[in-house]
């Protein structure tokens, strides 16, 4: 156990070095060639532009050989797309060393305070998720802020549409007068279809980069539209209707289903604060079921159904429109 204990603490020492060098020499280095590529540039423009490269490239690490190990992986290209939605500011690499690291702290720290295999077990794999749960939640809030957005976007281009402003002008419009997420999303399709790329795909990239249903009937009505004809401002302002309709009655379901999250959370709590106040009361009453193997297993068993029940709760709890 101590030479798992060593090996672990060496590799949560290396992953440290190797997220910290990622982080402090990535940006250096991504500035490094972006200056080197205009220099490039200027002196292909006076010689020969085409041996100008302009490929654009992604990499998941710095570090050329775990961006190597990482590619070869296929997860690692939905947990990219999932840092690009939240932007992060970090790249796969940086993320993965990060879990790894915490990962083997909270396993350290475990060893040195208990016992308890489930302890052992829990504490290093959630500090190991943790990052993922960020992740996730930026992801989430941002991808709310999209959807939240959508509609008056989509009235933006309805009116542009009237005027007599062609559909690129549409996305123009939305891309200047928009904040973050949907007016950088919305440039970087017009900047697609501005440099050859076909507006139909440019649109389906745009499904790509963002996780919103309500883009993707956008997306196909356009492309539809464009094969079959029809009027476009008309289809337009009503996707934006029924966008908005959606929102209302998502609101009336999440107040209607208020009561049910509440009584959910004062179920999972109970426990717990039940626990605590017995706790301050007669330690004497709860150090049965905290020092003996009886109790160190009810409790384990506990502890799983609870969880168990979180989840049954949250499933009633949740409902989709």
């Amino acid at each position: 156990m101590t030479a798992l204990i060593v090996a672990l603490c060496v590799l949560a020492l290396f992953a440290l070095c190797m997220g910290v060098m990622d982080a402090l020499y990535g940006a250096r280095n991504q500035e490094r060639a972006q200056v080197g590529r205009r220099l490039d540039a200027l002196r292909g423009a006076g010689q020969d532009a085409r041996a100008v490269d302009i490929e654009r490239r992604h990499t998941l690490s710095e570090v050329p050989w775990l961006h190597r190990a990482l590619s070869a992986q296929g997860w690692t290209a939905r947990l990219d797309q999932a840092l690009t939605q939240g932007q992060t500011g970090l790249n796969v690499g940086t993320l993965v060393l990060l879990c790894l690291v915490l990962g083997a702290v909270g396993f350290y720290a475990a060893r040195l305070f208990t016992v308890s295999p489930l302890l052992l077990a829990a504490l290093p794999l959630a500090l190991a998720c943790a990052p993922l749960w960020w992740v996730g939640r930026r992801r989430r809030a941002r991808m709310g802020r999209f959807q939240r957005q959508l509609p008056d976007a989509l009235d933006l281009i309805a009116r542009a549409l009237r005027a007599g402003h062609a559909f690129p002008q549409g996305l123009r419009m939305v891309a200047d007068e928009f904040e973050d997420p949907i007016g950088p999303e919305f440039a970087t399709t017009l900047d697609e279809i501005n440099f050859g790329v076909a507006s139909d795909l440019a649109l389906l990239n745009l499904t790509r980069r963002v996780d919103c249903p309500d883009l993707k009937f956008f997306v196909v009505s356009v492309n539809i539209q464009r094969e079959t004809g029809g009027n476009l401002a008309e289809i337009v302002g009503n996707i934006a209707t029924l966008v908005r309709e959606r929102f209302k009655l998502e609101g009336k379901v999440r107040v209607l289903s208020a009561e049910g999250r509440l009584t959910a959370w004062i179920l999972l709590a109970l426990p717990f604060a039940v626990a605590l106040v017995i706790s301050v009361i007669n330690p004497e009453y709860m150090s049965v079921l905290r020092d003996t193997p009886q109790g160190r297993v009810l409790s384990t068993l506990a502890m799983i159904w609870m969880a168990v029940g979180a989840v049954a709760l949250k499933r009633l709890t949740r409902i989709t429109v």
